[in-house]
Order: C-alpha cells, then structure tokens, then sequence
C-alpha cells in the first residue's frame, strides 16, 4: 500500500505543480526567485518540525557536507527557475531537463572513471539528438517572433535572451549532475539518509535568498496586486486573496507532496518500477503543457520528444528488466 500510495502522489504531486508553475511563469515570467523560496521554506519548517524533531534529533551526515551541497542545490534551483525570464517555454523547459542523463554520464566519466556499455552509449547519442532537435525547434520558433518585430528592453534580441535561457539550463544541468555525484559518495560513506538530506538542503539554503531579496520583494508586490481568482459566475475562489498568492501556495505544496513521494517511492520500489512512474510523470506532464496552455510543440518536437524518452528508457535496460521481472525463471544449475 505504502508504494501504491506513493506512485499516485508522485503523478499527482508532480503534474499538478507543473500546472501552478507554469500558470505562475505565464502571468510573471520572471518570478523564479519567489517561487524556489516559498518551496525551501515549506520543506524546511516540515523537515524541522518532522525530521529533525525541532532540532532534537542529531543529523547523521555533517553539516559541512551539506554546506557543499546546498551551494550546488541552491544554485541548480535558482538558475532553473532564472530560466523562465529568458524566453524558455515549460516544454522546452522538461525536455531539455530530461536528458540529465547525458550530464551525469559525461561527469561520471571524468570525476569516477566510470566506462559504460555500448547501449548505455547509444541511448544518450539518442537523448543528446532529441534534446537537440527540440532545442533548435524552439529556436526557429523564438527567430520567427524576433522578424515580427518583438524585443526586450534594452535592445537586446529575443533570440539573444533565448540562447541565454539555454545556457542557464545547460550550466543548471551539469552541476546537478555533480551534485548527483557528491551525494551518491555521501550515502555511499554515512548510509542512506534521503529524509535528513532534503531536511537540511532546504533549510542551509534559506540563507542564499537574501542575494535575491529585491526580486522577490519585487514580485511579491506584483503578486499582491494581481486580480482575485474567480470561480463561476464571478465568485472569488478565496476573498480578497490575489490569484497569483493562490497559485504560489498550491506550487509549494505541490512540490512538497512531489519530491516526498519521489523519496517514499524510491525506499518502497524496485528500480524498474520508478524508471517507469518517472518517465511516464514528465511525458504526461509534457503533454498536458501542450494542450492546455496551447504551448507551440512541432513535428520537430514530437521527433526530439520521442528521441529523448526512448533512449532514456534504453539507457536505464527497461526492456532487460521487463523480461528479467516477466521471463522465464532461470535453470537450476545442476
């Protein structure tokens, strides 16, 4: 019950924030900043309250380790969210985020030396071409709204901001994979601690968000000037609350039901079966972006889409595991 519980929390904690996300990026692009912050406080007073006993309860892993890894998790998150403001769209967003893969094999390569099979290497030549196609996709898309005329403040080009978008989530991209490492070393040293993890990550990172004091001020301020958020027949969903406010409390705790479900289902499941409820979390929340926020999505994209969810199922042996899980036992050996 405790892993059907979990699978379902992960579908429903994981697409339903993807909505509050995009319909808080859709009316301020630029607000990642207070977006990530109210997460970290959400998870952080949890973890405080139910992890760390309000404080009673002493961490496994120490703190310094977790300093090192809240700096990369701080910075992961913050240029993810950054990314918004720069012309990157939700799909474009998750598809490009999807082939971490590839970043984990290249850094896994030169910090472990690790070698890997011929498959292994095919899937992410297939990730890398997907992610491409959909990157360039996008770019033509981006080019077209740029020779009717649209441009940013300050003279520079729409296509400029959206390649700087893709730098940001390139950059975001390695170092996740970095800190990916670091903390498989960590578990590998002090055991596994995923609770205590997301625990003091969150809450060591409280700190970094006086660096983007002003941009959160900032939109808070737009926030509360935003309209009520009504219901049929102009009922106001909650009175004299301004929808964006309403928005960022469902994305918080969204996130909080998705990333908890995700720990809770990697302790209660095989590994065949959370490659599985991933990979199909991120296509359905994909699909859904397109068709009801009627984001551009192209033959292109369904190329580059289908490309990069193939090869990640290839990369992780899914048909290998299906038959090892469904084939025929072994024979005895005599």
């Amino acid at each position: 019950m405790g892993a059907t519980a979990a699978v379902f929390f992960v579908f429903l904690g994981c697409c339903s924030n993807v909505v509050f996300l995009e319909l808080l990026v859709k009316n301020e692009p630029g607000s990642g900043n207070i977006i990530t912050c109210a997460q970290f406080i959400f998870i952080a007073i949890e973890g405080y309250i139910f992890t760390s006993d309000f404080g009673r309860r002493k961490n496994v892993i120490p703190i310094k380790d977790y300093l090192v890894l809240v700096i990369m998790f701080f910075i992961v998150n913050v240029t993810n969210n950054l990314a918004f403001g720069f012309k990157i769209s939700m799909p474009l967003h998750m598809i490009f985020r999807s082939g971490g893969l590839i970043a984990n094999m290249i850094m896994a390569i030169i910090v472990l030396g690790r070698r890997y099979t011929p498959s292994k290497y095919l899937s992410v030549a297939m990730i890398t071409l997907g992610t491409a196609i959909c990157t360039f996709a996008s770019a033509e898309s981006v080019k077209e709204e740029e020779v009717e005329g649209e441009e940013i403040a300050e003279g520079t080009s729409t296509f400029i901001t959206w390649l700087m978008g893709i730098g940001l989530l390139t950059f975001a991209l390695f170092l996740s994979a970095r800190m990916g490492i670091f903390q498989e070393c960590l578990y590998s040293q002090y055991g596994k601690h995923p609770r205590e993890a997301l625990y003091y990550i969150h809450m060591l990172s409280l700190p970094g968000f006086l660096l983007t004091s002003g941009s959160i001020i900032e939109h808070a301020i737009k926030y509360s000037s935003s309209e009520p958020l009504y219901a049929l027949r102009d009922v106001p969903v909650v009175a004299g609350v301004p929808k964006l406010w309403i928005f960022l409390v469902g994305n918080m705790l969204t996130q909080y039901v998705c990333i908890s479900s995700v720990f809770t289902l990697t302790s209660e499941c095989t590994s065949l079966t959370v490659t599985l409820v991933l990979t199909l979390r991120k296509f359905l929340s994909l699909i859904f972006s397109i068709l009801y926020f009627m984001n551009p999505f192209t033959l292109y994209h369904w190329i580059g889409t289908i490309l990069v969810f193939s090869g990640t199922l290839l990369f992780t042996d899914f048909i290998g595991m299906i038959k090892e899980t469904f084939g025929q036992p072994k024979a005895k050996a005599e």
